[in-house]
């Protein structure tokens, strides 16, 4: 019998720190195996982190809400004063940034829309944010008296967004 076939015969891992023959004929089975299982837990170690990082990103990332206003006939001027003197302030009161404001340009818009945007920390945060919003006693105080002399807003329209990877705005 040869060295190579004697040694399958005895323990290969008792003889193996002794036997060069058992070393050279372990070697070819674990050098097919240990290249692929390399490569299948790195591909798993890779999934894990694009995983992980794709959802601490979507987590960091703002949720912007664009929101439009349409006022009753002449009652824009009263939306636009509760918003400079007082909305704002609140909105930022109850973490909602305030991103920008806008009067459409063309008629019949110009008169009775004013168009916004805000952002928050997600959309869980928006469903709480505006929750304690509208449960701020500034605010129910705020709302009565400017509508004292009539009701202000007609229709409220509101859209939460996602910044497109190639925005500007993140």
């Amino acid at each position: 019998m040869t060295a190579v076939s004697r040694s399958h015969s005895r323990n290969a891992l008792t003889d193996w720190p002794r036997n060069s023959a058992t070393i050279h004929t372990m070697k070819a089975p674990i050098q097919r195996w240990i290249f692929p299982a390399l490569l299948i837990a790195l591909g798993f170690a890779a999934s894990s982190l694009v995983h992980r990082s794709g959802t601490v990103n979507a987590a960091s990332k703002p949720v912007y809400e664009l929101r439009t206003y349409t006022t009753l006939d002449g009652r824009l001027p009263a939306l636009e004063t509760r918003f400079r003197e007082h909305t704002m302030k609140i909105f930022e009161k109850h973490n909602m940034k305030n991103v920008g404001y806008w009067i459409p340009q063309d008629e019949p818009r110009h008169s009775n829309t004013l168009i916004y945007i805000i952002s928050h920390a997600s959309r869980e945060a928006a469903k709480a944010n505006w929750a304690a919003f509208v449960a701020d006693p500034e605010w129910k105080t705020v709302a009565k008296n400017s509508e004292a002399d009539g009701k202000i807003v007609a229709k409220v329209e509101s859209v939460f967004m996602d910044s497109a990877t190639y925005s500007p705005i993140q």
